[in-house]
């Protein structure tokens, strides 16, 4: 029984797939994906247009004619998503005579399918060619600091020029964008630069120049600040040392005692030179000077 079962499963898989050949190659059904068409044609004549996405039986959608159109005719796949492409560096010159570089980015999608077919042998071809003749249209004999600013409204001048046609053969355009402005001459790239780099560094020395002048101004206002502090204490100080010694003189221990300090302060720094003399009697006074004056000016 397992070994029937097998052959049974073998032969439902050769004869599914027997089925579905012989239901392509005699027409009897398609199936399309999401975003696809089919377009059928037979003698030089479209038999009819598929895209909606399923599965779909072609006597009923064509007729008759599905039985010999995929031995006798032709069946058209087209993919209907969305499409990108850029486009880089277009020339174009601007108003001032500067040669320009314009890189624009745009969406297509087939919108007719028919047109897209026998309309044009090379559309997507033909439109490349149409945005970019439609760039350089629009956007030559531009101002220059115009072409550098207003991308959006250049990108609705070109979408406004190329739609039309593009829907001749099939195609429809969405957006347009001009993603890039760029100069295509090297020389005048080199002398922008070199202006830049000028600029720059005069705004920098401008900006040091200021700094310094500010510093400047700042120090001087400090030290001005400061010698009118220096005068104001050195003329209040008479004063306050006048009121400082009067209030000290009011008690005698500690005035004696304010000036032996500061007679020993002066003292310690004159430098100079002190015979200490012993406290005891008189009479001792000039043998000590000549002890201390050493034995060979004793006499």
């Amino acid at each position: 029984m397992l070994i029937a079962a097998a052959y049974i499963v073998l032969y439902l898989f050769i004869a599914e797939w027997l089925i579905k050949i012989v239901g392509r190659i005699f027409g009897l059904y398609t199936t399309v994906e999401e975003r696809q068409c089919k377009v059928y044609v037979l003698f030089g004549k479209v038999l009819g247009v598929i895209d909606e996405p399923g599965l779909h039986i072609l006597p009923f959608k064509l007729g008759a004619p599905a039985f010999v159109v995929n031995l006798l005719g032709k069946c058209y796949t087209l993919d209907l998503r969305m499409d990108q492409e850029y486009l880089r560096s277009q020339a174009v010159n601007s108003e001032e005579g500067a040669p320009m570089g314009i890189g624009i980015w745009y969406e297509m999608w087939i919108s007719d399918p028919v047109a897209f077919l026998f309309k044009n042998t090379d559309p997507r071809g033909s439109l490349r060619a149409n945005v970019s003749s439609s760039a350089v249209r629009c956007l030559s004999n531009m101002p220059l600091a115009e072409m550098l600013e207003t991308r959006h409204k250049m990108s609705q001048a070109v979408r406004g020029e190329v739609s039309a046609k593009s829907q001749e053969w099939g195609y429809r355009t969405g957006s347009v964008y001009i993603r890039k402005v760029h100069f295509r001459d090297l020389g005048m790239i080199r002398q922008i630069e070199e202006k830049v780099v000028n600029r720059l560094r005069q705004v920098t020395s401008a900006i040091r120049q200021a700094g310094a002048n500010q510093v400047s101004v700042i120090t001087s206002s400090a030290e001005r600040e400061a010698a009118v502090e220096f005068a104001r204490a050195a003329a209040i100080r008479p004063a306050t040392l006048r009121r400082v010694l009067a209030e000290v003189a009011t008690v005698p221990e500690v005035n004696q005692a304010l000036f032996d300090i500061l007679e020993t302060q002066r003292l310690l720094a004159s430098n100079a030179q002190l015979n200490l003399l012993p406290a005891s009697g008189k009479s001792g006074v000039l043998t000590a000077l000549l002890a201390a004056n050493g034995p060979g000016q004793a006499g």
